[in-house]
């Protein structure tokens, strides 16, 4: 049912016991492909053999760099961005290094430098933005740099596409572009079939060692209806190394702070109006955000719970898709001939505070939480890859650690994004601790977080029509008011003698504005509110989400 991709997390470790990746009495050949992943890791970072003389060694190590990360669970936790633009992209007016000082000073540990794709972004743009790029990283080293570019998917809308740092990224980049980007093949009739391609490309790419490594995210996916279904599947399909999840939550927060005090916009400018060619079977309500997250996540047994009840691995991500930023005073430099300079000219600030532009800086607002091994540019995309990843909003919540285990088991556990597999009738429980808001956030006020949900579905394995978006058998099935406002929080949830194969992913909520969600109150009671054009205030609707963990009976 194609969840033998899932990873079977053996991290949490008690009475010294090494996890299987880090122990060489299990051989290679005894590893599933994840734990090998893991394995990897260890070697390429030394610690393994000689230097590896208990797990507490692996898994409670410190890394001296990584200055922004939350250890938790035997994890870096290290807050990012895989969704910014500069003076590269025609729309864009920041510096490179504008973007990576504010990511920063927010506290993100890593960030995607991703202009749109086209003509002169892969003519010019793609080169002349990878010095600067390189300048960044050397100033700013508690931030980790990315290269990537918003890419056209053909057929559809844009995605997140960027490569682990080496010789090779910008003229992979480049070469990626110009054979595959809407913009530059506008001519191509079967653009599905180039989309599959371009996956497909940076697929080889890796595997022929080009770049150490690549991944693909679409973003805003509902906006304008026009990735359907099927192309969702189909890119993950192609390549499910590659092509690993969406943007649960659009950038663009900002543009819903109403009138006089902001724009009085759609919260990720998604103002509901689909494309000419959108999707027939999404909608109405799918052209809006949902409490600031995209309706394919926002929906309980939507979109995104139909692939994970195929037992699919997809991924959510949160970014600032950030452009032009809400009260800043900056203005695009004079005299900018994008066309022939592959860029704009640097800002010149210091005019008028820009209430009308709908974004915050990277970290400001919404931020993706990757569990990484280490400090490292591999170790963030092995830990997306691999769906160890929440996402908030507004820094409602500061951590969380969240466990499926056999009810009383710590030696076998699975966290975000793995799976756990036990015999058939065994107990099993969820496991959360929660770290609550440990400060203000930069809109100076401290979240309180009133709500944790736990959402389950059953494993119903592939869909006969790929172009399903809907999970009949997923709903909210235990809530928890959380009564305190500061500290650490913990919740067990029992789910009984597992009897099939199920799902379990988690929301929480400040409580400000809830509704019944798009299947009705028995699906789920109080799930976001669709959002109001003109009046969505990103500040007063905070949310967090996690991605999934499966419990898979044998």
């Amino acid at each position: 049912m194609g969840h033998h991709h899932h990873d079977h997390d053996h991290s949490h470790v008690h009475s010294g016991e090494l996890p299987r990746a880090a122990d060489l009495d299990v051989p290679d050949e005894d590893l599933d492909r994840d734990e090998m992943t893991r394995r990897s890791v260890f070697r390429r970072a030394g610690l393994l053999g000689a230097g590896l003389a208990t797990a507490g060694n692996v898994l409670g190590a410190t890394p001296t760099a990584a200055e922004n990360s939350v250890p938790r669970g035997g994890f870096r936790w290290l807050a990012g961005d895989h969704h910014v633009h500069t003076q590269y992209s025609d729309d864009g007016k920041y510096r490179v290094v504008d973007h990576v000082r504010h990511a920063n000073a927010y506290g993100l540990g890593w960030l995607v430098i991703t202009d749109h794709g086209g003509p002169v972004h892969a003519k010019i743009g793609v080169d002349k933005v990878n010095p600067d790029i390189r300048v960044a990283r050397e100033r700013y080293d508690g931030t980790l740099v990315f290269q990537g570019l918003e890419w056209n998917i053909p057929g559809a809308e844009h995605g997140t596409v960027f490569v682990a740092p080496g010789r090779n990224e910008a003229s992979f980049l480049k070469e990626f572009e110009l054979g595959y980007d809407g913009r530059t093949n506008e001519t191509t009739t079967d653009k599905e079939a180039l989309a599959i391609a371009g996956v497909n490309f940076l697929a080889e790419g890796v595997r022929e060692r080009r770049v150490d490594d690549a991944l693909m995210l679409a973003n805003h996916p509902a906006r304008k209806g026009v990735d359907s279904p099927h192309e969702i599947r189909g890119w993950r399909d192609a390549a499910p190394g590659i092509a690993v999840g969406m943007e649960g939550a659009p950038g663009h927060q900002a543009a819903g702070i109403p009138k006089p005090h902001g724009g009085g916009r759609a919260r990720g400018y998604y103002d509901g109006t689909p494309a000419a060619e959108a999707f027939p079977g999404y909608p109405p309500e799918s052209y809006y955000t949902w409490g600031g997250f995209d309706w394919m996540t926002a929906t309980v047994g939507g979109l995104w719970d139909s692939l994970l009840a195929e037992g699919k691995p997809w991924w959510i991500t949160a970014n600032s898709d950030s452009h032009s930023v809400y009260a800043e005073s900056s203005a695009r430099g004079p005299n900018s001939d994008f066309t022939t300079n592959g860029r704009h000219a640097d800002p010149v600030h210091g005019g008028a505070l820009n209430l009308t532009d709908g974004d915050f800086w990277p970290g400001c607002y919404s931020r993706t939480h990757v569990g990484a091994l280490d400090f490292s540019y591999r170790a963030v995309m092995d830990g997306i890859r691999a769906g160890r990843v929440w996402v908030d909003h507004g820094g409602l919540i500061s951590g969380l650690d969240v466990r499926l285990r056999s009810q009383g088991g710590w030696l076998s556990s699975a966290t975000l994004g793995g799976s756990l597999h036990v015999r058939r009738g065994t107990p099993v429980e969820l496991t959360i601790s929660i770290d609550l808001a440990n400060g203000p956030n930069w809109a100076q006020f401290v979240p309180v977080l009133a709500r944790v949900d736990i959402i389950q579905g059953d494993v119903t394995g592939p869909v006969l029509d790929r172009d399903t978006f809907a999970a009949p058998r997923t709903k909210v099935v235990k809530s928890f008011e959380v009564k305190k406002s500061s500290g650490t929080v913990g919740f067990t949830y029992q789910l009984g003698r597992l009897d099939r194969p199920v799902y379990v992913r988690l929301r929480g909520t400040d409580g400000n504005r809830v509704a019944p969600g798009f299947h009705g109150a028995a699906v789920d009671p109080a799930g976001p509110a669709l959002d109001a054009v003109g009046d969505a205030d990103p500040w007063k609707d905070l949310w967090f989400y996690t991605n999934p963990m499966w419990a898979l009976p044998y």
